[in-house]
């Protein structure tokens, strides 16, 4: 029995040492994102504080994991008296193994966060198929080789503790008398006792008494956003959301009763269904088509935090501020997720993000009627023009399946134009587009060229000849994104084409700027958008919108006949009430006074009033009915997306 103790006591600080190292990861996660702190928090000790006690709470979680099979046979092994040295060190390599894998993720965890402004997830294995491009992201972005330093030296250091543990348990166990008890008395003890450790592992598992074991929910506290995301486990995080997936995003999404769905969004977009289960799609007609050319400029990570002519407050972007003022500029657009993939299919096909479902990826190329198919159909010639290779998100196979004739990308580049694991920077991108353009345009058909940039992205790759002011390269490189966009302008100006061309700048989604505001950082969904031609009048227009109405806005400046049957809509022609939007794994939805914030996984809501002083939680019971008519409208709007492309209604 007393053998037993003693092994008992060593999976035990085995166990505490892990959860020491989390809590070790966790302060250096804290420190790298003091500054999303709310300024309230961070006058706070006892506030933080609580964050990492909750992490210790979810650490254990992940520790419990680790520990409930090396447990289990260390107590089947004891009811038969067999303590030997080979099996505790076979055991000790299992709890090393995963330990470090979690230690992994944890310090994985750090940038991630910092960029992401969320816990690593499931979202990740979209990068996996990507190794080579993921790989040379991780080794040319100087905080990915932070963590890994971190991870480094951490993991040396616990793997010399582990070891050394071993030589000091191995010693008190052969230092051990044998027990002269009869051995039933003895197993049964043993028995007994495995009982209650077994018990207890499992119990740290589950996490919690009650009907539900722990969620993602326990570790929401207070109003920081930050503080309710410290507390979780990455490893954790990651298990979760993979089991998540696995039960839900691969399966049709159910916020709420299809037929209700469809019939809320007809009477939102004014839409006439003759059957329960139809969506009809009116003819949208006009008198005269404007066959201008299309130039659209979807811009990496550009933040509208980031521009000063929306709020930006480091003037990194002269040009783009000056353009503003030059266009009919849109102040309340919100991207439809927050990664490209989901900008790209929702700015060109308008249709809503549903939480981090890649639209794109795939064998079974799914067909979209869009803005490239119809203006296609309209005697359009479609350019794609991306930094990366083609393959990335299944760009190339998708945009060739909707729309587009031309995919410029990596493989047409030269190789020593190739800074990154992302392939060219932006200068390159549009010196390279310039005369392609050009050479389209003499055959004196109208085009619609897309240009995908990429700097602004990590890994930061900033040329030589750019001196910008900024000491920072996070701002530096905006600065950068800002010129290349001014000098592929200034060269247009001076093409034949430039008069007859309608110019777009639109961001992909945005980045995390200062401080967070919610759950669902605003400066990650809010994002510029620009309307530009020489004859078009300067205008700026309050109302909200989002990536999905970009497509149908076109279609209405271009005077293009189209049926509708998405859930767009034309800005020019009708103001919308409310916008919608997602990031991974939560649901927005805003008019100019509310925010409605809802994580389907775990159910749980936020609601905010939005005024000049910022974002202010709100009581739903006392003011529930603005509340429930934001979550009835995003819901509604989601479930019908679902509804369409499962029915595979997404083209005509």
């Amino acid at each position: 029995m007393k053998r037993y103790i003693i092994s008992l006591i060593y999976l035990i600080a085995l166990h505490l040492s892990g959860l020491f190292v989390f809590s070790l990861f966790r302060l250096f996660l804290f420190l790298e994102n003091f500054g999303s702190l709310q300024p309230e928090s961070a006058k706070q000790i006892l506030l933080p504080a609580r964050a990492f006690l909750h992490g210790v709470w979810f650490d254990n979680v992940t520790a419990c994991y680790i520990m409930v099979a090396p447990l289990a046979i260390a107590s089947v092994c004891a009811i038969f008296h067999y303590y030997g040295a080979r099996l505790y060190r076979g055991l000790t390599r299992f709890i090393l193994i995963f330990y470090l894998i979690a230690f992994g993720l944890s310090a994985a965890n750090i940038p991630y966060f910092r960029y992401f402004f969320k816990n690593i997830n499931s979202s990740v294995f979209n990068w996996i198929e990507y190794g080579s491009t993921t790989f040379g992201m991780m080794v040319q972005e100087i905080s990915y080789w932070i963590a890994i330093g971190v991870f480094i030296v951490v993991s040396a250091l616990y793997i010399r503790y582990v070891w050394k543990g071993f030589d000091f348990y191995q010693q008190k166990m052969d230092a051990a008398p044998r027990s002269e008890k009869p051995i039933l008395i003895q197993s049964s003890a043993v028995l007994a006792l495995s009982v209650i450790m077994i018990g207890s592992c499992l119990f740290g598992i589950r996490g919690r008494r009650g009907y539900n074991p722990i969620k993602v929910s326990a570790a929401y506290y207070c109003d920081d956003p930050f503080l309710n995301q410290l507390g979780l486990n990455a490893a954790y995080n990651l298990l979760v959301t993979t089991l998540d997936d696995s039960r839900s995003e691969n399966r049709p999404l159910q916020l709420i009763e299809e037929k209700r769905a469809l019939s809320n969004v007809a009477g939102y977009l004014n839409i006439k269904r003759n059957a329960e289960d139809s969506f009809i799609r009116p003819v949208i007609t006009s008198e005269k088509p404007n066959r201008k050319n299309v130039v659209m400029i979807l811009m990496e990570s550009m933040s509208a935090d980031l521009i000063g002519a929306y709020k930006g407050e480091k003037s990194l972007t002269p040009f783009l501020d000056s353009l503003y003022h030059q266009s009919v500029s849109f102040k309340h657009i919100y991207s439809a997720g927050i990664h490209t993939n989901h900008g790209l299919y929702s700015t060109l096909y308008s249709f809503p993000t549903i939480l981090k479902r890649n639209a794109m990826k795939g064998s079974d190329i799914p067909n979209y009627t869009g803005l490239p198919t119809i203006l296609n159909e309209n005697g359009y010639h479609n350019l794609f023009f991306m930094t990366h290779e083609a393959q990335y998100d299944n760009m190339n196979a998708f945009l060739r399946t909707n729309g587009y004739q031309e995919i410029y990308s990596e493989e047409n580049y030269p190789e020593e134009e190739i800074v990154n694991s992302f392939g060219v920077p932006d200068d390159y991108l549009f010196e390279y587009a310039l005369p392609v353009i050009n050479a389209q345009a003499e055959k004196h058909q109208p085009f619609f060229a897309t240009l995908l940039t990429i700097s602004n992205h990590p890994p930061y790759i900033v040329p030589e000849w750019f001196n910008g002011k900024s000491k920072e390269k996070e701002d530096l490189i905006v600065e950068y994104a800002d010129e290349c966009i001014r000098r592929f302008m200034n060269e247009a100006r001076k093409q034949p084409w430039f008069k007859n061309t309608l110019f777009v700048f639109v961001g992909d989604h945005g980045k995390m700027i200062g401080t967070p505001e919610t759950e669902m950082p605003d400066s990650y969904n809010h994002v510029p958008l620009m309307f530009y031609s020489a004859d078009t009048a300067p205008k700026e227009i309050n109302g909200l919108g989002g990536q999905i109405d970009i497509a149908p806005t076109i279609l209405g400046m271009l005077n293009i006949s189209y049926k509708k049957h998405n859930l767009g809509i034309d800005l020019f022609k009708t103001e919308r009430e409310c916008i919608f939007y997602t990031a991974d794994n939560m649901i927005g939805c805003r008019d100019k006074e509310h925010l409605f914030i809802y994580a389907p996984a775990d159910q749980m809501e936020f609601n905010y009033h939005i005024d000049s002083a910022g974002y202010v939680l709100a009581d739903k019971r006392v003011e529930n009915n603005r509340f429930e008519y934001l979550k009835e409208y995003s819901f509604s709007m989601l479930q019908t997306t679902e509804y369409l492309v499962r029915k595979k209604l997404t083209t005509l």
